[in-house]
């Protein structure tokens, strides 16, 4: 790969990673639109493992909540940091479970342009009405293992290209009435435990087969994801304070009637 196609993958997976209209859907669309080769899955991996260290940056005071949960459960002791991470693992498991079950269907079968531009036109809409009509009561602190196995099964969903793990969860999260922060927050923090599972098998992959020629380009599109996507982190967290969801709605919509038109015109 050339630079300045790491440079502009790196731009996509940090940007849409935490913006609500799927980051694997725009990885996929890239080289589609621009004429490349499709980077591959250990590629997109390698972009989403870039983003999880903006997380782990950003939200550092949860993530040592977590450790702390952690040393709290081993000493039998159960609080807030505990009940955050039991939540977490919970949310969790689901997209776990079924990705492995489902990785080669999941990962090859649905990378179509198609597929892509029907999910971000319909669960466009299904995440307006969510957002329109979810009340601002929840927080991250009132989460239960109920909610989280309502988080979990939204995550995976987004196992399809083009629905977005993060408007996945946002959409259960302002279903289940919550702020729209604190539906952002958790989210964000799930993916966390799963990038980390993602990369960790394909890292294994990686080395089984024994092809270490992408290092190179791996660690870049590594690299450059973290900075955009933690510039990303903090411009939600701080739209999401003040505004709605409606522009990443339309976003969705017009994105998906324009592939669907670019598919039947060429």
């Amino acid at each position: 790969m050339t630079l300045d196609q790491i440079l502009l993958l790196s731009l996509i997976q940090g940007v849409t990673e935490f913006l609500p209209v799927s980051s694997s859907g725009h990885l996929v669309l890239v080289p589609a639109l621009c004429g490349w080769k499709d980077q591959g899955l250990m590629m997109d991996v390698a972009a989403h493992v870039g983003t999880l260290g903006s997380v782990l940056i950003y939200f550092r005071q949860d993530v040592v909540s977590l450790f702390k949960g952690s040393f709290s459960f081993l000493k039998g002791q159960f609080n807030e940091n505990t009940r955050l991470l039991f939540n977490l693992i919970i949310a969790t498991l689901p997209v776990i479970l079924i990705g492995l079950f489902f990785e080669k269907t999941v990962g090859e079968s649905l990378r179509s342009v198609t597929v892509i531009a029907w999910m971000g036109i319909i669960f466009g809409i299904v995440l307006y009405v969510a957002d329109k009509y979810g009340h601002l009561l929840e927080t991250v602190v009132d989460t239960n293992s109920k909610r989280s196995l309502y988080f979990g099964l939204a995550q995976c969903v987004a196992l399809i290209n083009g629905v977005s793990r993060s408007g996945a969860c946002l959409t259960m999260g302002r279903f289940m009435n919550y702020k729209r922060t604190d539906a952002a927050r958790f989210a964000f923090l799930m993916s966390i435990p799963t990038l980390t599972a993602a990369g960790t098998l394909k890292g294994y992959q990686l080395v089984k087969a024994g092809d270490f020629s992408m290092i190179r380009d791996a660690t870049l599109l590594m690299i450059f994801s973290f900075i955009f996507g933690f510039c990303a982190i903090a411009f939600m967290m701080r739209w999401l304070q003040k505004s709605t969801l409606t522009p990443f709605v339309i976003y969705r919509i017009l994105l998906g009637f324009f592939l669907l038109i670019s598919v039947h015109l060429f």
